[in-house]
């Protein structure tokens, strides 16, 4: 899932690419997005974006363009500009591309005035993300951890006696209202570099942040030194994103999707092999190493996970058995599906009993000279110690139906 690093890289995208680009025309919502419709149009404008914390704001601002007719020049009547916040859910991105080539999960397109035209997308292919028609940061999120540090810090220490920070401290970490920013991998990082077990109580964790001792004399560089030295909790939270963000992202950087070499080796906790997992009250998997602390729930059962690592080297060993042209599909083939009949115990029985029959009567048979006798398939009804008599056999001359006349005659 994108967080703040990645979405700050992608409004730094936005920002890159639409450089120097008109755009023109009417704003484009795919139709089985559930989004609300973008009622902009404008025959010029530009583009320009803005992250903080979990969020991005674009900016459509629209630009004069002159139009002369008959010799005299008429100036437009510009729209007002429009402000369009993102959250990117679990799949969100931007990405620039040729208008032939818009990719199959775009839900948003703007379109460039110039020819070829080129179409920035909104794309979120498990369609989780959302976008707000001149809306604003949302009320409930607090600052941003990266670009707005001192007041995040504040705004956690203030509000310490909340109830909120009565839950375990992974799950406190995921809570936008203080931790605007921190999402699934960004957590278990800086509770693993801390050795903070994961669920300890969040309020036992950052009560001992209020009593550290301030450096008021210090320098800003020495400051700066300290604090990379010896960060605590909420310093993490704003060191930790800014690595990602040279780094280049995770993944979700619309250049370097392919390329995630880098974040995977600055991973310790997340997603590594030997570290174990739980999930946490809100059904979210944390990582950790060690003691999961008191308030890790009972009965608990560590998912079944793969490090990213060998998850994607199985993938790649299992393609690669694979023929290109196979027909097969994933799953059992009919031919195995097909279920054997099985014979009720009684039934089996019978037959055993019945097979035994005919071996002894085949064995007297042979010692006697005489044929085995066939036992008759029709019903007959038992009598009295005695067999019924056999029906004579037919002369080979009287078919059945002469001998039915003979008896009619008769």
């Amino acid at each position: 899932m994108p967080e703040g690093p990645e979405l700050h890289l992608a409004s730094k995208f936005v920002n890159r690419v639409c450089s120097g680009i008109v755009f023109s025309g009417k704003v484009e919502k795919s139709t089985v997005s559930k989004n609300c419709d973008v009622p902009f149009t404008c025959a010029t404008y530009i583009i320009s974006a803005v992250s903080r914390g979990k969020e991005v704001k674009l900016t459509l601002i629209p630009i004069k363009e002159d139009i002369k007719t008959d010799a005299v020049e008429h100036e437009c009547e510009l729209p007002g500009s429009m402000d369009i916040i993102f959250r990117f859910g679990m799949s969100g991105s931007f990405k620039l591309t040729a208008e032939e080539e818009v990719p199959k999960h775009a839900h948003l397109k703007f379109f460039t005035k110039e020819r070829p035209k080129q179409v920035l997308c909104f794309v979120d292919p498990r369609r989780f993300g959302s976008w707000e028609v001149n809306g604003t940061w949302q009320l409930d999120r607090g600052p941003c951890v990266m670009f707005e540090y001192e007041k995040f810090r504040l705004n956690v220490l203030s509000n310490l006696s909340h109830k909120a920070f009565d839950k375990p401290i992974c799950e406190v970490l995921l809570n936008q209202k203080y931790f605007n920013g921190i999402g699934n991998y960004l957590r278990a990082e800086i509770l693993f570099r801390l050795k903070v077990p994961p669920f300890e109580k969040a309020r036992t964790v950052l009560e001992s942040l209020l009593h550290k001792v301030k450096t008021v004399e210090l320098t800003l560089s020495k400051k700066i030194k300290v604090k990379l030295a010896n960060p605590d909790l909420l310093e993490l939270c704003h060191v930790l994103p800014m690595e990602v963000i040279n780094l280049g992202g995770k993944g979700y950087d619309p250049e370097h999707s392919d390329d995630s070499s880098a974040f995977e080796e600055w991973l310790r906790c997340y997603c590594v092999a030997g570290m174990q997992s739980l999930c946490d009250g809100n059904g979210r998997i944390i990582w950790f190493q060690g003691n999961p602390g008191p308030m890790a729930p009972k009965g608990s059962k560590t998912p079944k996970f793969k490090s990213r690592r060998k998850k994607a080297a199985d993938e790649n060993e299992n393609q690669d058995l694979i023929p290109k042209d196979s027909k097969f599909k994933k799953g059992k083939r009919k031919s195995d599906q097909r279920k054997t009949p099985q014979i009720p115990n009684d039934l089996s029985q019978k037959t055993a009993r019945s097979s035994k029959a005919v071996t002894k009567q085949t064995a007297e048979a042979l010692q006697t000279g005489e044929e085995p006798r066939r036992k008759s398939t029709r019903s007959r009804k038992k009598m009295s110690g005695k067999k019924s008599p056999l029906p004579e056999a037919p002369k080979e001359s009287e078919t059945p139906n002469k001998r039915s006349r003979k008896s009619r005659t008769k």
